[in-house]
């Protein structure tokens, strides 16, 4: 490859497609556009590895013929990689057990035996949608066959590279000098399966509390591929390895993110992190198209902003925000940004009649029916409008009369009904994950709630400074301080 003609990102990606070549059991999946030389590098660079294609196989061909006692190809190659993962199909009704069990530990049982094998497993295929879509609306491991969207398979892969940053192969990325002839290569490559740089990370960095065992063996394996491919001389420094760490996190927290999607609050640590051993400081490391900590910006908000979690039309939760504008006019308001939704438009009027009805309760001197109002929604996260947007209107709708913005970083929680009656929010741990990830530091939340606290974790509810509230009210004062 011409490393001139391509950007750093995409050099770190193509390198990441190397690490099963020097790592024993190492599990990744690419999934991106078509002609970005995906099977490529499985099929050439190494006679060591093999493509599986069309994805049609058998326990007996992968793993161990009964009949004639004989390993199969986990055995045989260095690499087994899968082309096309949306169809893969077992005839057996085991096989994905068998490779569960195999890809956690390297070895499987077959019949009284129990066998090791030393192959890394690939899955490479091709995404149909665009990533935004897929991160708003589903998760990133959708090309996979039903039998394999599992949680306790998918945990099993140690990276997920981006294979929608790599661009589709030209000429120009390829180099006209000199490189190293494949059989040099692939010699040098299962050689260095046989060495470990595993433990690179212990001399400069230690590796925060949101990793888990798995996660850790995940970045451990793909941080010491890359020093392998990168410097196997083992000459490598502080600065080399922190690069490498930084990736792996990443690689790793991207198969973590849609794991929450799919298993939910048994994967609500994702907030990977390493500490600099030397001077204590702990860094985070984000993965760039989940984009969430920029959606609630820092800093004070105009008044009538106002940032909401709640379930959505899709019955998942999502963040909204409200903008609100005043002018002269004679008490009345207009919503937008609902749609045709009428609940929607519904529980926006439940806010504004109490607003209308509870004023002196929150400014003895404000002229109500001097102006007129409109709320804009906007959905942050394509989740449908929401008809539980009663309270978040009402704080909106006083912000902007009072010229008062809503505190740094707040998101707004529960419902109300006209009485002024809070309702308690429905997936209270749902709820503020993503209150998190969308860079809330603030939480307003309803004293009908506290009955569900016990199900948030305990590490999840103290990052926040929470404020309860009993009534419409109440909640204004404490949104607006």
């Amino acid at each position: 490859m011409e490393p001139t003609n391509l950007e750093n990102r995409v050099k770190w990606h193509l390198l990441a497609r190397m690490i099963p070549f020097v790592e024993n059991n190492y599990n990744v999946c690419e999934l991106g556009p078509r002609g970005t030389g995906k099977s490529h590098v499985y099929k050439e660079c190494s006679p060591n590895s093999l493509l599986v294609s069309g994805g049609q196989t058998t326990v007996a061909n992968l793993f161990y013929n009964m009949n004639s006692r004989q390993i199969g190809l986990v055995g045989m190659w260095d690499v087994v990689a899968f082309d096309e993962v949306a169809g893969i199909n077992f005839k057996d009704k085991d096989g994905i057990q068998i490779m569960k069990d195999y890809m956690a530990s390297g070895s499987f049982s077959r019949g009284r035996d129990s066998i090791e094998g030393k192959a890394s497993m690939v899955f490479i295929g091709n995404i149909n949608h665009s990533v935004e879509t897929l991160v708003k609306t589903s998760h990133l491991l959708a090309p996979f066959p039903e039998a394999m969207i599992d949680t306790a398979f998918l945990d099993r892969f140690h990276a997920y590279i981006p294979g929608w940053e790599i661009p589709k192969m030209r000429p120009e990325f390829f180099t006209n000098r000199f490189g190293l002839i494949t059989d040099y290569l692939a010699e040098y490559m299962r050689e260095m399966r046989k060495r470990s740089f595993a433990d690179a990370i212990d001399r400069y960095f230690k590796l925060g509390n949101n990793l888990n065992q798995r996660d850790v063996i995940a970045v451990r394996r793909t941080v010491s591929g890359l020093l392998k491919l990168l410097y196997p001389n083992g000459l490598y420094d502080k600065d080399t390895v922190r690069i490498c760490l930084i990736y792996a996190l990443e690689v790793r927290r991207r198969i973590k993110e849609q794991l929450k999607k799919l298993g939910g609050m048994e994967f609500f640590d994702v907030h990977f992190s390493y500490i600099d051993i030397e001077s204590l400081e702990e860094f985070f490391v984000n993965v760039p198209e989940q984009g969430g900590s920029q959606l609630i910006p820092e800093g004070l908000g105009k008044p009538g902003v106002v940032h909401l979690v709640t379930k959505g039309a899709t019955d998942q939760p999502g963040l909204y925000r409200f903008e609100t504008q005043m002018t002269v006019g004679n008490g009345r308001h207009t919503v937008s940004g609902l749609g045709n939704n009428t609940a929607a438009k519904e529980s926006a009027r439940v806010g504004f009649d109490y607003f209308k009805g509870n004023l002196n309760r929150i400014s003895v001197s404000a002229k109500f029916s001097e102006h007129e109002y409109h709320i804009h929604a906007v959905e942050l996260h394509n989740t449908g409008p929401s008809n539980k947007i009663s309270l978040a209107a009402l704080i909106a709708f006083c912000s902007i009369l009072l010229n008062k913005s809503v505190q740094e970083q707040l998101v707004v929680l529960g419902d109300m009904t006209l009485g002024g009656v809070i309702n308690p929010v429905e997936d209270l741990a749902g709820c503020l994950q993503l209150t998190l990830e969308s860079g809330a530091k603030r939480v307003l939340l309803p004293m009908s709630s506290v009955s569900d606290i016990p199900t948030v974790p305990a590490e999840l509810f103290s990052k926040f400074q929470i404020s309860f509230f009993a009534d419409p009210v109440d909640a204004v004062y404490k949104a607006l301080a």
